[in-house]
């Protein structure tokens, strides 16, 4: 029988609260089994470019990143917020380590064709090629991994990536070894048909019903990477995917996700 891990993943929203981060680190490190943390930081880093005259381009819920927004991100994912939420680990007892996909080599990536959308320097990493072993050895060891959203290109590049799609990645590597569940945590209670309305939960979720609520117009910017990635997941052998609001981390009241692989 597989050890029990759990990847899970935070937002800019909450990681720009400190109270919030606080209180959600505390359940965090109450989770059983081993675990390890990603967390985004979107808010910071789009508030930081406009006080530094840097036009923010998004499409589809992900970041254009241009040379001077890459060297942006780097600073505030991989320094301030990475650090910070490792500092506030260490004070409550819960002995981590600040990552990226760089150090070890741990999650290498590919640049994004810039056909049909060119997003800059962005990568897309394959969860065959993460370095898994690394990261056992670390979870074994009690230390738990917090890994920011920049990776390499294996050619001496930077590559900003989608926090969601690093999550799905590490998970699903992991997965071969461990009993894995992946957490989305972020400020609402879940998939909702109406934003507006916390009671509008869906509370199981086909990839099928995924499509629907597409073309309804109901899954739509950031939660569209968010579902695709958790599809994914689950086909790759990640035992459960759970999309949440970051207070409910210890009670998995969300969306729980289950279906097959989101075609190409």
């Amino acid at each position: 029988m597989k050890e029990k891990l759990s990847v899970v993943k935070i937002g800019g929203n909450i990681v720009d609260h400190p109270e919030a981060l606080q209180s959600f680190l505390s359940d965090f490190k109450q989770l059983e089994g081993r675990k390890v943390l990603v967390h985004g930081g979107g808010v910071m880093a789009s508030k930081m470019a406009r006080q530094m005259g840097l036009e923010t381009k998004m499409v589809q819920g992900r970041r254009i990143t241009d040379s001077e927004t890459l060297k942006l991100v780097t600073m505030v994912y991989a320094g301030w917020i990475n650090k910070s939420i490792v500092a506030a680990l260490q004070k409550i007892g819960c002995n981590a380590i600040g990552l990226s996909g760089v150090d070890a080599n741990l999650i290498p990536a590919v640049r994004r064709s810039p056909e049909p959308i060119d997003y800059g320097f962005v990568g897309d990493p394959d969860p065959t090629q993460i370095n898994a072993s690394f990261l056992s050895q670390l979870a074994e060891s009690g230390i738990v991994p917090v890994f920011c959203a920049i990776t390499h290109d294996g050619n001496g590049s930077l590559l900003n990536t989608n926090a969601d799609t690093i999550a799905y990645s590490v998970a699903t590597a992991l997965s071969e070894k461990y009993e894995t569940i992946l957490y989305y945590c972020f400020e609402k209670e879940g998939v909702l048909r109406d934003l507006n309305d916390p009671q509008s939960l869906v509370l199981t979720m086909t990839q099928e019903e995924c499509e629907s609520l597409k073309q309804e117009g109901i899954v739509a910017d950031g939660m569209i990477p968010k579902l695709d990635n958790s599809f994914r997941a689950i086909a790759q052998g990640v035992s459960k995917v759970i999309i949440l609001h970051a207070t409910n981390i210890l009670t998995g009241r969300g969306t729980l996700l289950s279906g097959s692989v989101v075609k190409e």
